[in-house]
């Protein structure tokens, strides 16, 4: 996927539409096999976009 999911540091409302939005967007044209796969594989890269959101929010304090 080439569009990044960005999520605020709150995590609001507005964070879990936005992220609805982008998983509907990704499976829309998938087969059930596909989304099975999708979904049920590991995903680092919102695991790394936690992390640098506690990084920053360390720097703060």
């Amino acid at each position: 996927m080439a569009h990044i999911l960005e999520i605020s540091p709150d995590f609001t409302i507005e964070d879990i539409h936005r992220i609805r939005e982008y998983n509907y967007e990704a499976t829309k044209h998938m087969t059930v096999e596909e989304k099975l796969h999708y979904y049920n594989t590991p995903r680092t890269d919102a695991e790394e976009q936690i992390e640098q959101l506690r990084e920053k929010e360390m720097r703060i304090w």
